[in-house]
């Protein structure tokens, strides 16, 4: 998997959920707020500019077919997961199993010794990390109630869905949603990552991983909205947090999916993430492009992993 994006965690397949990935609970209806309805029509998915990771398969670029669906205008965020783990009483994976990991950045001077990754040694796990507790035991979300909720499992965001009466996006609906009508570009708003020096999402600044300067206004999550919508109204589509997609990954997907409407392989061992986060950095990872994918394992959680919601027009 992609230490360096999210750690892996090995898969759990004592997670099950009735709702189909991909697929919408029978008989809901489009949630009035905050959702916006993309119209059916043809994009273009992927990238073949040669800047991402070989592993990842983002090429060759494609035509997709899509019918109209509803997007969120932007990730989950604390105070709705909070809602719902209030109404249902879901136990997430990391409470479950006790622990999560964290950006050592983001820990305080003087924290105990854990472990750590030895592939991408930033990342710690974390005893009581999880999404009420972001960096840990000592810490909490009071006042990032706005910002996404973080340490959500692939299994989490599906139990989300279900009970709200959504699904998670397949990647080409999340693709599409992502480039706000704008095909052939690294980004929703054009070619630059910082158009005359304008920051327009939330990645790592300075020297990864030893010092981040904030320069774009943040060190880990921001709230939600915090950057200018894209041309469809959509939030912090790249950076920020990694959002979790329906779809299993495949690196050869690309080369044989289906024109309209692809949903992902039938089987896998990772499923896909899109859009990058506050952790990404041009001299490691530059997957904070609209056209480069990720994977990680279904288990698996993170400070830098979140969500959003999708539903088909009715």
């Amino acid at each position: 998997m992609s230490a360096c994006c999210g750690p892996a965690r090995p898969a759990d397949t004592a997670h099950t959920s009735s709702v189909q990935p991909g697929q919408q609970a029978s008989g809901c209806q489009v949630p009035a707020q905050g959702l916006v309805v993309i119209k059916a029509g043809t994009f273009q998915m992927g990238s073949s500019d040669g800047q991402g990771d070989p592993f990842d398969g983002e090429g060759p670029a494609h035509d997709v077919d899509l019918s109209a669906y509803a997007v969120a205008r932007h990730t989950v965020t604390n105070a709705a997961f909070a809602t719902f783990a209030g109404s249902t009483g879901h136990t997430t994976t990391a409470e479950r199993i006790g622990n999560s990991f964290v950006f050592a950045g983001l820990l305080p001077d003087g924290f105990a010794p854990t472990q750590g990754l030895a592939a991408a040694p930033w990342w710690r796990l974390v005893d009581g990390a999880d999404w009420r507790h972001p960096e840990g035991p000592q810490s909490d979300i009071v006042g990032r109630k706005n910002h996404p909720v973080v340490h959500v499992s692939w299994f989490d965001a599906v139990a989300y869905c279900q009970w709200r009466g959504t699904t998670l996006p397949t990647e080409a609906r999340w693709g599409c949603a992502a480039r706000g009508g704008i095909d052939g570009e690294h980004y929703p708003w054009g070619r630059e990552r910082e158009p005359d020096g304008v920051h327009l999402m939330n990645v790592y600044q300075g020297t990864f991983p030893t010092a981040d300067t904030g320069d774009d206004g943040w060190v880990g999550t921001c709230p939600v909205g915090s950057f200018p919508p894209n041309g469809f109204g959509l939030h912090e589509m790249t950076g920020n947090v990694w959002e979790w997609c329906s779809d299993w990954f495949d690196p050869s997907y690309y080369l044989h999916s289906p024109k309209s409407e692809p949903s992902g392989p039938d089987q896998g061992m990772a499923r896909v993430m899109r859009g990058g986060s506050y952790l990404c950095h041009e001299s490691y990872c530059v997957r904070y492009r609209v056209g480069a994918r990720s994977r990680n394992a279904p288990d698996s959680t993170s400070g830098n992993i979140g969500f959003r919601v999708v539903a088909m027009t009715v």
